[in-house]
């Protein structure tokens, strides 16, 4: 599980730590995307250039493992512990449900807010909001633009499930409805993630975790592209009509992380910056409620499932310091980056140096414990 941990050790620690600043984090996070949905994995039916670009110049997580479905998994992301502790596993929330990510948990924007980051969210949220305390600028995010809930439709950020519907779409506390009339939220989300980064501060570090709704599929409906007959004719050769508007959402996924680096380039951040690019769970491909028509092969199982189809996730890191064109294939779990992203961060550097230079799995241990004992004042 610490594979990973010991390539940021070697990525932050590797030059002068002396000299070198925080660096910035930038999280991408697709929803219920399929291990064979892009082309670093070796799919050559849906084009994925920027998300493959940022891969094979950085490193491939081959074994990265998540939780079967998103709210458990963002949990764990953001806590740095398995979801059962928390009782947070088993089905995502539902909209209504008067329940949320526990207020006495801590998480990974709190801690690095205590290390100096600013710390901004956009997109889906998912870990309850049945109360103020529950929500994202209450749980350590300077900022949040996105929606409260597991989904939205992609034309006008409405949930719609059973008796329960309505607009999700938040700026901060405000109703943000408007900002998605008549466009595509994938763009929306781009464009504030755009905005965020021409406003920073580059004398602080940020910690952007920018989580899509795409490539998550709509309740009981087909997923919606940009321009449906433009779509039907770039992908004319994919046979499965379903199939065909997945590769439209996933385009303008990949569009957007295009857009994203290349703003961080123009700021002079993408330099300073660690882009770790990783889906929530498996794709949930011709089975329930929301059936996306992603592809786990060769991996068995889908979205929900105990099979690896379900937990065995697309990842992708990137950053100037670590080694390029490389592929992991050490185990490592949604909750291995809490006390690694810290790490990175400069909390426990000595710790981390020592990882570097191969201490046991006993001393690894204890620095985990170390690392979730921090508390913020």
């Amino acid at each position: 599980m610490f594979g990973i941990s010991f390539l940021i050790a070697l990525m932050i620690y590797g030059s002068d730590s002396n000299q070198l600043k925080k660096p910035h984090i930038v999280l991408l996070i697709a929803d219920d995307l399929g291990w064979n949905d892009v082309g670093f994995h070796g799919s050559n039916e849906i084009p994925t250039p920027n998300i493959d670009a940022l891969a094979y110049n950085g490193v491939i997580l081959n074994r990265h493992y998540t939780q079967n479905f998103c709210t458990p998994s963002r949990a764990a992301l953001l806590t740095g512990k398995y979801p059962i502790r928390m009782g947070m596993q088993g089905l995502p929330f539902g909209n209504g449900h008067p329940v949320c990510l526990p207020p006495n948990e801590i998480l990974l924007p709190q801690f690095l807010k205590k290390l100096g980051y600013v710390t901004r969210l956009i997109g889906k949220w998912h870990l309850g909001f049945y109360k103020k305390e529950c929500t994202p600028t209450e749980r350590g995010f300077d900022s949040f633009f996105g929606f409260y809930g597991g989904w939205v439709r992609y034309n006008d950020s409405v949930s719609k499930m059973g008796f329960s519907s309505g607009i999700d779409a938040r700026n901060n506390f405000e109703p943000a409805g408007e900002r998605f009339r008549g466009k595509y939220n994938t763009d929306v989300f781009t464009e504030e993630a755009v905005q965020v980064i021409r406003d920073h501060d580059i004398t602080k570090p940020l910690f952007l975790d920018l989580s899509y709704a795409a490539v998550h599929a709509i309740w009981k409906d087909r997923l919606q592209v940009k321009n449906f007959e433009e779509n039907e004719k770039k992908f004319a050769y994919i046979k499965d009509p379903n199939r065909r508007l997945f590769a439209g959402v996933l385009t303008a996924l990949d569009n957007s992380v295009g857009e994203v680096i290349r703003v961080l380039d123009e700021k002079r951040m993408l330099n300073e910056s660690i882009i770790l690019f990783i889906s929530d769970n498996g794709g949930e491909t011709e089975s329930g409620f929301f059936q996306n028509h992603a592809s786990n092969w060769p991996l068995r199982g889908l979205k929900g499932f105990i099979f690896e189809g379900a937990v065995r996730g697309v990842a992708a890191l990137w950053s100037p310091f670590t080694l390029h064109g490389f592929v992991l294939t050490n185990l490592m779990h949604l909750t291995d980056w809490l006390p690694t992203l810290l790490a990175a961060a400069g909390l426990v550097t000595r710790l981390w140096c020592s990882l570097s230079r191969g201490e046991s799995s006993s001393s690894k241990l204890q620095l985990l414990f170390r690392v979730l004992s921090f508390r913020p004042k």
